[in-house]
């Protein structure tokens, strides 16, 4: 069967693409050092626990798998850490994204779908957002993504590399049929704070801000099932085989406050969720939508999850019976 690399491909997103990926045909092979990706996540493909800064471990995955395509999912994602740190985010998030490409160009593997994130837009000036609106990323985090959306380009250009950036929104969910989940530590997504802060005992979930202009005075985020994301990347990877680039929005194409989010966990849980509100957070737009209308145009892609009680119950479902045995 055709090898295709996942990098990070024992993570929240890169598991249940590799799933996606098998029940294709494909056999993923997944590229992760561990940090924050899980053993146990890794079920329809072989795995090579390694890094992206080391020349020897790309070249012996190439070699030895001869991978047709690339997934790059391989990152450090949270926002506030990468203000404090920004070294860390641009050495393993650029650098290590470099190290991937250049072995690609000595192994022939032409083909790559990038992980990139609506962060790379900034402060919306219109909404929703498409592919149209400026880039004009606020953080390191955003930054790093642009950055290599950008290098991209130019190898494209100068080698021929043909690539897809996918600019999520909020990822959030688990597979309905319960082998995968979201296990992040620390945990920052709202989904499961929230479904956290309903069990018994558990600390408040903060809510940043109240006084946003929005109809609840929360803030506006879209949500887009894991799996739904999944089944873009191998939609992504079939473009490629007769376009040599594509940037595609990835969500729903609708908002939910916070706490809307609160409401619809309790309605799910049966259990009331205990929060506190706390003060804004900086550089928190009030409203982030994503207009995917060019990728349901061009990919052929639709999310199959987009009722939140049901992105919220496959969650639920994967915490209430996986989470307490994940390690």
């Amino acid at each position: 069967m055709t090898s295709i690399l996942v990098t990070g491909g024992a993570g929240y997103i890169g598991s249940h693409t590799c799933k996606i990926l098998a029940l294709h045909g494909y056999t993923p092979v997944v590229l992760d050092n561990l940090v924050h990706g899980h053993e146990w996540a890794v079920n329809w493909g072989p795995l090579v626990v390694g890094d992206l800064s080391s020349r020897e471990v790309l070249d012996r995955v190439f070699k030895v798998h001869n991978p047709s395509a690339v997934i790059h999912l391989a990152a450090f994602a949270y926002v506030g850490e990468s203000v404090i740190d920004p070294s860390k985010y641009y050495t393993n998030n650029v650098i290590c994204a470099l190290n991937l490409l250049d072995a690609m160009r000595r192994h022939a593997c032409e083909k790559i779908v990038f992980s990139s994130t609506c962060a790379v837009y900034g402060t919306p000036e219109c909404l929703p957002l498409s592919e149209s609106h400026p880039c004009g990323p606020i953080n390191p985090y955003g930054r790093s993504k642009r950055f290599i959306e950008q290098i991209m380009a130019d190898y494209g250009k100068a080698y021929g590399l043909r690539h897809a950036s996918l600019r999520y929104f909020n990822a959030a969910g688990a597979d309905p049929e319960g082998q995968l989940g979201e296990d992040h530590d620390p945990e920052t997504h709202l989904i499961p704070l929230a479904l956290k802060a309903s069990l018994p005992g558990a600390m408040p979930l903060t809510v940043f801000g109240t006084d946003w202009d929005t109809p609840d005075g929360t803030c506006i985020r879209d949500y887009i099932h894991v799996v739904d994301l999944a089944e873009a990347h191998l939609a992504a990877l079939h473009y490629l085989d007769t376009h040599p680039c594509c940037t595609f929005n990835l969500g729903n194409g609708n908002g939910h406050s916070v706490k809307k989010i609160i409401d619809t966990v309790e309605k799910v849980t049966g259990r009331p969720v205990n929060w506190e509100t706390g003060p804004r957070r900086a550089g928190d737009p009030s409203r982030l939508v994503a207009d995917a209308f060019l990728a349901k145009q061009k990919l052929g892609w639709t999310p199959c999850y987009q009722d939140i009680t049901d992105i919220i119950g496959h969650a639920w479902q994967w915490m209430a019976k996986h989470k307490r045995t994940a390690t």
